[in-house]
């Protein structure tokens, strides 16, 4: 081919009469590429030059002559803008061209300039005309990377399963060096531990199917999990070699590198694939994927999380190839919102020509959407500025109840009173079930505190002259928004002095409301029940002050159930020096780095310039914050409090103690049963889960320190685990002896096994996260011993569903209860590696 053009090209001259290489209504006779120089596309209404309008610039690397096969009138005008060297293939060398080599060239006649449809001049003010502006790709052919892809793969299929390629019939019919894409899909998920979902899988095989590499056999487009049959590009040809013993060997070198490039860009061929699909055929699974890829976008990063799922059920995939292509004409009516996932198209405006080009990121088309997007947006303005905006959700939408024949409101923005204000008028009494005050309650200490919310409850029971109708419901729905607020508040409630005496301020404002409103009187004794809770679990007696110790345990913590640690509870803590000397302190769980540092200067007779580190056993130092509190429970396992002058902190080395035990416990841990193990690290994980307020997450996400608030109860139980994973390596590093090595794995994968049937995920993943540990998963030794029904146990853990069973306690109840609440563990990863490579020396 490359010969052929050669003989039959020529350049065309650089200088051309008036610089035109056609006009627009002209007979095409050639075929043009644009070797060095630009051109103008002129585009005229009435065919008059004179009144032309340019579109867009043809540059190095473009073609044009879209007519000549079918002896059409030109579309559009060519001149030069500067001296230019062409291309030219006259009309009969060009079909004669194209008769020999049809399916490689019908890229050469899309129109980079796109073909425009005339309309009438009363609607082409309305919409600029939208091109495509990609490069004009000439043949369609594989990238040489996924083209090797491929290759390797199919190489390491034909050399580890040879089987998975052949013929085979189907309904009659043979279908020649099949691949079935469940296999190809259960195969690469386990040639590499990148791959640890099908539909991860999928989305591999997907990028395949894209270029062409990877075929179905009937040209279907969507990578399937299915029993449908899939052809490599090679296969296509009824001579395929096999591949060498060389090339087996390097495949074998590059499948790894290839598995990595796969999973890193086969997520974008899963998002595309499911794109294509009707918004009708999507699964729950393809929208929540399309929503995740949502949150990406820049044109959508203002609209709410429920415009995106209701988009993440309509948006398609479409793709332009060719330069050239016209999306829509100025003048037709918008229907569809464009969001430019890669490449860029040029916007073209009749009498301006193109007005601007929009890039990847970029939106267009949009107001129509934007219309109906105010058309259901509700503002209340005060003083010229919104003080609430609510969305309304049309009846029969995704994200309404079903049946609801009513529309409902979703809170955008407004000020935190009418916020409260709206929840509190559309509460409705006769349900138990307000998802939205739930929500409000929950996360008003965000934006409200309780300082700002109990005075703004109060006015409503006022004894103000109402109308009686609307005193009493107003009423009532701030009792329920109170009883709502006291529930998931209770605990916290006692150690907020101004919300218990707005709580009494309430309950006698209520009871004087009941002489003139009597129908108020059936909520006062839930009211009154509230209240009398809330002050007697004050006095009981696992709620009073209490003192911790450097664990967090209290001196009966092993023989009684775990209780919360509350904000007012002191703690007895070790804070060390540069000398590794240290010096106790008791100070409230709450207090800030500020106020820590204040009580070890007192301690220690002087403190100017003191700071406060974080140390972990591996040496890494944290310097702490000032405004930074409860900081106690944020230490990793073996962590300790440093205290020193700043310029003092590079200095600053680990304790002896925080490189953990010497030995191990295979000892005491030999003798315990696996299910009591299992059963007792369940309820402690429990109890410590059970002490985690609600509100403890939301302190964690915004920041502690915003909120005066500690998450300690939260750190201890994300602690835990940490604490079981480090466990699990530490026993196995400890034990010297490769036969107890062995038993400790069985054992450990039990205990796993038995964790699942209890439903503690919490320490069954931590006991497998251990087990694969770099430290206990490189002893090949100790796993060569294990029987294969033992090491199959992982496996059934993640399959089987649950089916829990009470542990029947034994003889050593107390011990092993024990033994799972004080484990002793080596939590620096450079030391355990080193214990293992002391254990099984690398092989030679």
């Amino acid at each position: 081919t490359q010969q052929f053009l050669t003989k039959t090209t020529t350049t065309l001259p650089q200088q051309c009469v008036a610089g035109y290489i056609f006009r627009q209504g002209d007979i095409g006779t050639n075929w043009y590429a644009v070797l060095t120089g630009s051109l103008d596309v002129k585009v005229s209404d009435t065919s008059n030059h004179q009144d032309a309008v340019t579109i867009c610039t043809l540059g190095i690397g473009t073609a044009f002559g879209e007519s000549i096969l079918d002896n059409t009138p030109r579309h559009a005008t060519i001149v030069t803008r500067e001296n230019s060297e062409l291309l030219r293939i006259e009309q009969k060398d060009f079909k004669a061209l194209w008769e020999k080599y049809r399916q490689y060239m019908s890229g050469l006649l899309a129109p980079p300039y796109g073909v425009m449809e005339t309309g009438s001049n009363n609607d082409r003010h309305r919409h600029p005309v939208i091109m495509w502006h990609v490069p004009l790709r000439v043949t369609s052919v594989p990238s040489e990377k996924i083209l090797r892809a491929g290759k390797v793969l199919r190489t390491a299929i034909l050399s580890r399963a040879p089987h998975m390629i052949r013929d085979r019939k189907y309904h009659l019919k043979t279908y020649r060096q099949c691949c079935v894409g469940t296999e190809l899909v259960d195969w690469i998920m386990q040639q590499s531990s990148c791959v640890h979902l099908r539909t991860q899988a999928v989305g591999m095989w997907q990028v395949l199917l894209e270029d062409g590499v990877l075929n179905h056999v009937d040209q279907e487009q969507h990578f399937q999990d299915k029993y449908l049959f899939y052809r490599f590009l090679d296969d296509e040809h009824e001579d395929a070699p096999m591949p060498t013993e060389e090339e087996k060997k390097e495949c074998d070198e590059e499948l790894q590198d290839i598995m990595l490039l796969l999973s890193q860009i086969g997520p974008d061929a899963h998002m595309r694939m499911i794109l294509r699909k009707p918004p009708g055929q999507r699964t729950i699974d393809d929208l929540e994927i399309i929503y995740e890829e949502l949150l990406h976008i820049k044109a959508l990063s203002h609209l709410s999380t429920t415009v995106k799922r209701e988009l993440a059920g309509v948006l398609v995939f479409e793709s332009h190839p060719k330069a050239g292509t016209v999306l829509f004409n100025q003048g037709e009516e918008g229907t569809s919102w464009y969001i430019i996932l890669k490449g860029s198209v040029n916007v073209v405006i009749y009498g301006k020509g193109v007005v601007c080009t929009l890039h990847e990121g970029d939106d267009f088309d949009f107001n129509r959407i934007l219309r109906d997007v105010e058309a259901n947006t509700v503002r209340l303005k005060e003083h010229e500025q919104d003080v609430l905006v609510l969305e309304k959700i049309p009846a029969g939408s995704r994200t309404s109840n079903q049946g609801n024949t009513q529309p409902k409101y979703i809170v955008m923005s407004g000020t935190p009173e009418k916020i409260l204000e709206h929840f509190l008028e559309t509460m409705r009494l006769e349900t138990t079930v307000n998802t939205g005050v739930h929500d409000f309650v929950m996360m008003h200490c965000v934006f409200m505190p309780n300082n700002q919310l109990c005075p703004a409850l109060m006015p409503s029971q006022g004894t103000e002259q109402e109308k009686m109708d609307y005193a009493l419901n107003n009423k009532r729905r701030v009792i329920r928004l109170v009883l709502l607020w006291a529930a998931l508040y209770g605990d916290l409630l006692q150690e907020d002095e101004a919300a218990m005496a707005f709580l009494e301020e309430f309950y006698v404002s209520v009871s004087d409301d009941t002489r003139v409103i009597a129908a108020l009187k059936d909520q006062l004794p839930e009211l009154e029940k509230a209240m009398k809770q809330i002050t007697e679990e004050a006095k009981a007696p696992q709620k009073k002050h209490k003192v911790l110790l450097h664990h967090f345990n209290t001196s009966d913590e092993r023989t009684q159930k775990r209780q919360p640690i509350r904000e007012s509870d002191e703690i007895l803590f070790k804070v060390y020096c540069l000398d590794h000397t240290y010096t106790t302190i008791r100070i409230p769980v709450l207090s800030s780095v500020k106020e820590v540092i204040s009580a070890v200067a007192d301690k220690l007779g002087s403190g100017d310039g003191l700071i406060l580190v974080k140390m972990s056993s591996g040496g890494e130092k944290v310097l702490l914050k000032p405004n930074d509190v409860s900081v106690f429970t944020t230490l990793s396992v073996n962590g300790r409090l440093f205290a020193c002058p700043r310029d003092q902190f590079d200095t600053l080395t680990p304790l002896q103690e925080q490189e953990g035990p010497s030995t191990g416990t295979v000892g005491t841990f030999e003798l315990m049963s696996s299910k009591d193990l299992a059963y007792q690290m369940t309820i402690y994980e429990w109890e410590l889960f059970n002490c985690v307020h609600e509100l403890e997450l939301l302190y964690h996400t915004f920041g502690r320190h915003s909120f005066k608030k500690t998450t300690a109860n939260l750190d201890l139980f994300l602690r835990r685990f940490n604490e079981i994973q480090f466990w699990v390596v530490t026993e196995i590093c400890l034990c010297s002896q490769l036969s107890k090595r062995v038993q400790l794995l069985k054992k450990f994968i039990k205990i796993a096994a038995h964790c699942k049937e209890y439903k503690n995920l919490n320490s069954f993943f931590a006991l497998i996260m251990g087990l694969s540990n770099v430290a206990v998963s490189r002893l090949t030794m100790t796993w060569e011993r294990m029987i294969s029904n033992t090491v199959r146990t992982v496996k059934f853990c993640r399959s089987q569903p649950f089916t829990p069973d009470a542990s029947l306690a034994n003889k050593n109840h107390q011990d092993v209860r024990n033994y799972v609440r004080q484990l002793s563990v080596i939590d620096n990863q450079r030391t355990l590696s080193q214990m293992s490579h002391r254990l099984e020396p690398r092989r030679a």
